[in-house]
């Protein structure tokens, strides 16, 4: 990838400013419905993305039209954030970073956030939203995953499909997944095959992203995570395993391990990987829920373009 000049340096942070200033006008909107209806919205985050944060389970809220928050706080949220969340998402359950026991998995990488879900599940539905994400249409596919009790991702890219790990795993037949410098997502991928969990059936891979995803209730809990980090500290060393990305990686392997879960449509779904892809305010297909990737967030104005429509309808709902 080529180092990026200083005019889109500065053209980045300048976006970024701009989505910070226009993100506080979710101040200005309703807060969330009440009530338990057996879904939880969950997050982890921290003061620095609120204002995004609120935007995004804001949205989710309006268009699923289901869910009670629950937040895992990443270590930074203040008084006054308690504040805030509290008056515009009905007084969230807020869990210390520092309580969740990851047992033997990896500590941070968000390792906390899975195994928070993992322990909910058993009570509830259990959705794992990003503070980088906005809902823009009806999300009629997870609601049917939600009644079906089926687990849901977003997928990596268009082409992600489940697959069995001996096929993922003959795919990768060519990968030393010990080498030097390999993603922790080639490495994981290159051993999957010789990983076996007492108990399981033939295991699953889907290439998702976990930034979206649905986790039903009484499906697989941490005694799977652990089991299958566990596998790949054998496999690929402690090292390389936690290293940031092994815990999507898990998410990954928990859903396409669950009952019939469901890959979410791209053309609905869908991660802003390049803004070539799309009009400066527009997109190449009419999406329900976009993820807006660290990477590319700012390219463009695509993502000022969703957070401006998203306060809009909370503002006049």
């Amino acid at each position: 990838m080529a180092t990026p000049s200083l005019a889109e340096h500065l053209n980045w942070h300048v976006k970024q400013w701009l989505h910070r200033r226009l993100a506080r006008r979710v101040l200005a909107t309703p807060p969330i419905a009440t009530g338990d209806d057996g879904v939880i919205l969950f997050s982890m985050i921290g003061t620095a993305v609120l204002l995004p944060y609120l935007v995004a389970v804001k949205s989710l809220r309006q268009r699923l039209g289901r869910g009670r928050v629950v937040i895992l706080d990443d270590g930074t949220l203040t008084a006054a954030d308690h504040a805030v969340l509290a008056q515009h998402l009905n007084r969230p359950r807020i869990i210390a970073i520092g309580d969740v026991d990851t047992g033997p998995c990896p500590r941070g990488g968000t390792w906390e956030r899975l195994l928070t879900i993992l322990d909910l599940r058993s009570r509830a539905y259990v959705i794992q939203v990003d503070s980088d994400t906005v809902t823009l249409g009806d999300l009629h596919e997870v609601r049917a995953a939600i009644d079906a009790g089926r687990d849901f991702t977003l997928r990596g890219e268009a082409s992600a499909e489940r697959r069995t790990a001996p096929e993922l795993a003959r795919d990768r037949a060519d990968v030393d997944p010990r080498a030097a410098g390999l993603h922790v997502q080639d490495a994981a991928e290159a051993a999957i095959g010789s990983v076996e969990l007492p108990g399981h059936g033939p295991l699953h891979y889907v290439r998702g992203c976990s930034g979206f995803a649905g986790f039903a209730p009484g499906g697989p809990g941490r005694e799977l995570a652990e089991g299958f980090s566990l596998a790949m500290d054998a496999a690929i060393g402690r090292a390389s395993w936690s290293r940031w990305g092994s815990e999507q990686v898990t998410s990954n392997f928990v859903v396409a391990n669950g009952r019939d879960p469901l890959l979410l449509p791209y053309d609905r779904y869908l991660n802003f990987w390049n803004a070539a892809l799309f009009g400066r305010a527009t997109f190449a297909t009419d999406p329900a829920f976009v993820h807006f990737i660290g990477t590319y967030r700012f390219h463009g104005d695509a993502y000022l373009a969703a957070t401006r429509t998203a306060i809009e309808r909370l503002r006049t709902a």
